[in-house]
C-alpha cells in the first residue's frame, strides 16, 4: 500500500465523514482526498518525476499532513523535517535526501532564507500560508489545478468544494502504482549517535506498522484520534490506521496538556500517543483528575523509558488504557507490544513484574537477543536486541557501510542491549552506548534511573558514567526535581543504594533545573556528560 491508500480506505468507508481536524476547522475524506489529488497535479506540474524526494517543513497542520498523500499519489518520496532541527541540520538533510521540492510554513521563513542559496537542487519551493518572495505561495502553485484559493484561515472550508467536479477529473489519470518495495520515505535518524542518517522506509514497512497496530490493540468503532506529538515522528505514522479505520485525526498545531485534556472530553477521543516526559507532565496538571476521560481506548506511550512507578500512577489516574509500544526510526513502532490489557494480571491487579518491559514481541517481527559475535542467547541473558521481517528498514539512503554494519548475521541491530524472560516479555536494559563499567562491573543507566525515579521528588533524570581513577567510571546521576519538591544528593544515592546495591548507586548526584533534551524529548546523555566535563575543568 501506499500512504494515500489509507485515506482512500478511510474515504470508502464514508466520504463524508470528518478526517482532519484543527481548532474548529474540518477537512472531510473527500475534501482531504481532493486535497491530495490537486498536490499530485501541482507537483507533476512543478517536474516532480516518480521517485524524487519532496521534503516537508511544518508544525502540525492538516494542509500539511494532506500534502504527504498528494507526494505518495505522485509517486514521489516523502521525507518530513523536523522543524525542531537547527537550521545546518536541516540543510543537511535536504542535501543528503537529494530533496527537489520542499514545502513548508511560513513559521520557518527565517531557517529556510538562511539554507536556501546552499540548496541549488531544491527546484520547486512552496510556502504553504502566505506569499513570500522567492517561492510560489500554495495558492499560487495548485492554481487551475481544481482547488478553491483562498485565505489560509478559509481552506478548510474549500478544499473541497467542488468535489463532484473533481471525481470526473481524477477519471482517466495515469496515477502508478507503487510496488510493496517502492521507498515511501526517508526519514533523519535522531543523530545522537554522530551524523543523522536517511532511514529508508517502503510500503511494506509501513503496510506492517499499521497492520500490527490494527491487530495488536483496541479498535472499537471509529476512531479519533488526538495528536499532540509532531507529525514528522511517531505521532504521524499512527494517523495511518487510524485512517484506514474511517476514523478522526484531532491536530494540535503545539504542545499543551491542557489543551490537550480539554480535547480528549470534548471530541471523546479513542486514541491518543505522548512521549513519558509528556505524560510525567499530564499527571502534574490540576486537570487531570476532573477530566471525563472515558472515551479512550488506547493511550500509547513510547519513544523513551517511562519510569514503572509512573506508569502505574497513570494507570490508576488515566485509566485501563494505557498501551506501549517499542520500535526506532529503522522499524517503526512495533517491535514489541504491551496492549492494555497486558499491565494486568488475571485477577485484575496490575501486573508490576511487567511495566518495566517492552512487551512480547510483535506478531509479525521476529526478536532475538545477540552477543557480540552473532550467537543468539538464551532467555534471561543480555545482549543486543536485533529483529528481523518486513517492518525492517531498506536500509540507509546512499550509506552502504552503515546499512552493512546494522544487519550484521542477517539481524538488524537495534543498538538497545535486553533479555527475554520465560514468558517472552523484552526487557531493554540500556542502550549498548550508555552501559557505564565501574570497577569490573557493568552497570546499566537505564536500570538505575527506573531506580531514582521512583522516588517521589523526581521529575525526570538522565545517568551517564564519568572517568573516575578509582573506579575506571563513575556512575554519575542529573536528576530534575518536581516543582516545588526538595531532594538531597545524598538522600538520593541512599535511596538508590537500598534498592540496587552499592556498585550501582550514584557516586555523584547533580540536581538540575532542567535536563537537556532532543527535540523530540529525549534526555541528551551526551550533553549532560560534556557539560560535567567542562565545569570539572
Amino acid at each position: 500500500m501506499r500512504l494515500n491508500d489509507y485515506l482512500d480506505k478511510g474515504a470508502s468507508l464514508g466520504i463524508d465523514e470528518p478526517c482532519l481536524t484543527m481548532a474548529e476547522n474540518t477537512l472531510s475524506y473527500g475534501q482531504v482526498q481532493a486535497l491530495s489529488f490537486t498536490i499530485a497535479r501541482a507537483l507533476r506540474r512543478s517536474g516532480v518525476a516518480v521517485g524524487e524526494k519532496v521534503a516537508i517543513l511544518s508544525a502540525n497542520d492538516p494542509i500539511a499532513f494532506s500534502c504527504v498523500f498528494g507526494i505518495t499519489r505522485a509517486g514521489a518520496v516523502w521525507c518530513p523535517i523536523n522543524p525542531r532541527n537547527e537550521a545546518a541540520e536541516n540543510r543537511d538533510l535536504l542535501a543528503a535526501f537529494d530533496c527537489t521540492c520542499l514545502i513548508y510554513q511560513s513559521g520557518f521563513a527565517a531557517l529556510v532564507d538562511q539554507i536556501l542559496p546552499d540548496l541549488p537542487q531544491l527546484t520547486t519551493v512552496v510556502c504553504l500560508d502566505e506569499e513570500r518572495p522567492g517561492c510560489q505561495s500554495f495558492d499560487q502553485w495548485v492554481d487551475g489545478l481544481g482547488y478553491e484559493t483562498g485565505s489560509a484561515d478559509a481552506r478548510s472550508d474549500e478544499a473541497g468544494a467542488d468535489e463532484a467536479g473533481a471525481d470526473e477529473a481524477w477519471e482517466g489519470e495515469a496515477w502508478e502504482a507503487a510496488a510493496a518495495d517502492d521507498l515511501a520515505m526517508i526519514v533523519g535518524t535522531g543523530g545522537t549517535t554522530g551524523r543523522p542518517k536517511g532511514v529508508m522506509l517502503t510500503g511494506r514497512n509501513l503496510e506492517t506498522m499499521t497492520a500490527l497496530t490494527l491487530m495488536g490493540y483496541p479498535f472499537r468503532g471509529r476512531p479519533t484520534y488526538l495528536a499532540l506529538a509532531p507529525l514528522t515522528h511517531a505521532a504521524g505514522v499512527l494517523c495511518f490506521p487510524v485512517l484506514a479505520s474511517g476514523g478522526e485525526v484531532i491536530i494540535m498545531p503545539k504542545p499543551d496538556v491542557g489543551d490537550f485534556l480539554r480535547l480528549i472530553e470534548k471530541h471523546r477521543v479513542t486514541h491518543t500517543f505522548l512521549p513519558p516526559t509528556l505524560i510525567y507532565l499530564l499527571l502534574g496538571h490540576p486537570a487531570l483528575d476532573t477530566t471525563n476521560l472515558t472515551s479512550l481506548q488506547c493511550f500509547w506511550y513510547g519513544a523513551a523509558p517511562m519510569s514503572a512507578t509512573r506508569l502505574e500512577e497513570a494507570i490508576t489516574r488515566i485509566g485501563p488504557v494505557m498501551a506501549q509500544l517499542f520500535g526506532q526510526t529503522e522499524a517503526p513502532m512495533m517491535i514489541s507490544m504491551l496492549p492494555p490489557a497486558e499491565h494486568f494480571d488475571a485477577d485484575g491487579g496490575i501486573a508490576l513484574d511487567r511495566l518495566g518491559s517492552a512487551g512480547r514481541p510483535a506478531p509479525l517481527v521476529t526478536v532475538a537477543i545477540m552477543d557480540g559475535d552473532g550467537r543468539l542467547l538464551a532467555h534471561g541473558e543480555r545482549g543486543e536486541i536485533v529483529v528481523r521481517g518486513s517492518l525492517v528498514m531498506a536500509g540507509y539512503y546512499r550509506d552502504p557501510a552503515a546499512t552493512a554494519q546494522a544487519s550484521r548475521f542477517g539481524w538488524h541491530h537495534t543498538g538497545d542491549i535486553g533479555y527475554l524472560d520465560d514468558d517472552n516479555y523484552l526487557f531493554i536494559v540500556d542502550r549498548l552506548k550508555d552501559m557505564i563499567i565501574t570497577g569490573g562491573f557493568n552497570v546499566y543507566s537505564a536500570e538505575v534511573e527506573q531506580a531514582i525515579l521512583q522516588h517521589p521528588d523526581v521529575q525526570d533524570c538522565g545517568v551517564i558514567g564519568l572517568p573516575d581513577d578509582k573506579w575506571g567510571e563513575r556512575v554519575t546521576a542529573v536528576v530534575q526535581l518536581r516543582p516545588g519538591h526538595s531532594l538531597s544528593s545524598a538522600d538520593l544515592a541512599t535511596f538508590v543504594k537500598a534498592r540496587l546495591g552499592s556498585v550501582k548507586a550514584p557516586k555523584q548526584v547533580e540536581i538540575w533545573s532542567d535536563l537537556p533534551r532532543s527535540k523530540v524529548g529525549k534526555v541528551l546523555k551526551g550533553e549532560i556528560k560534556n557539560q560535567l566535563v567542562l565545569s570539572a575543568g
